[in-house]
């Protein structure tokens, strides 16, 4: 059962970046901030790999990407509310900085997209009026995470019994046990 439901959960993440209308594409990432506060925002699921490393973008110039050169420590919780299914992961990030990967993951988003990474002033900037944003007509301030995974804690809410399991990532092998739900 324990691998059963190891494929069930795997699935459902590389669902979440492939499908658009998978309520795994968007999920909530929690960081530190260098105050020691506790942040989170949504990001959008790009990429799962085969051993669950997660992929999202951003703009280097966010809070997030300062919190997380910081301290690479995150959590990341997404729901599935037809299924009844969380996850809550926990690991580290690193940030792709390889220029040809980004190169080639860059030509690969939509034209209207790209606006997201090309504002002139930074991610949280004071602005007088939202239609008077500033656009960069050359270069852009792209940026790709990777989370690697330590642990996942799957919770299944059913009847007659709720399922819940923690699995954990050691020498790229995962484990799981059951926990109360």
């Amino acid at each position: 059962m324990e691998k059963l439901i190891f494929e069930q959960l795997k699935n459902e993440l590389v669902n979440g970046a492939v499908k658009k209308g998978h309520p795994f594409r968007y999920f909530s990432l929690a960081t530190v901030s260098p105050n020691n506060e506790p942040r989170l925002r949504t990001v959008v699921l790009r990429k799962v790999t085969t051993d669950l490393e997660l992929f999202f973008y951003t703009d280097r110039r966010s809070n997030k990407v300062d919190q997380l050169a910081t301290n690479t420590n995150i959590a990341a919780l997404f729901y599935h509310p037809k299924k009844l299914l969380q996850l809550q992961i926990t690991g580290k990030t690193t940030f792709i900085n390889d220029g040809q990967t980004l190169k080639s993951i860059w030509n690969g988003i939509p034209l209207n997209s790209r606006k997201d990474y090309t504002t002139a002033d930074a991610p949280g900037s004071l602005l007088n009026n939202p239609d008077q944003v500033d656009y960069l007509t050359d270069g852009n301030h792209f940026c790709v995470v990777k989370i690697i995974p330590s642990s996942i804690e799957y919770l299944r809410l059913k009847r007659p019994h709720h399922i819940r399991m923690d699995f954990t990532r050691k020498n790229q092998e995962w484990s799981g046990q059951f926990l109360v739900p």
